[in-house]
């Protein structure tokens, strides 16, 4: 059974899964928007903008710097001292 996207003009020879597309111009469930709305609030930790490293190695510097950051900030694990 073939399965249409008319929206990629694609055709696919199976579909798994049941999630179904939702009638164009339905607006999206408040599930949906609190998804949206969370993943756009979400922080990297990682400072905009160029930058220029002498190395690869200070670079790397800067970005485990910063994925350590990111990692603190979302622990669900209390901080200890």
């Amino acid at each position: 059974m073939d399965a249409d996207d008319p929206m990629a003009s694609e055709t696919f020879l199976r579909v798994i899964g049941k999630r179904r597309r939702p009638e164009a111009g339905t607006p999206p469930s408040a599930l949906v928007r609190a998804t949206m709305t969370t993943m756009a609030n979400y922080e990297t930790r990682v400072p905009r903008g160029v930058f220029i490293y002498s190395s690869h190695e200070e670079a790397n510097r800067d970005w485990e710097k910063w994925r350590q950051h990111t990692m603190r900030a979302n622990s669900r694990v209390p901080p200890h001292d």
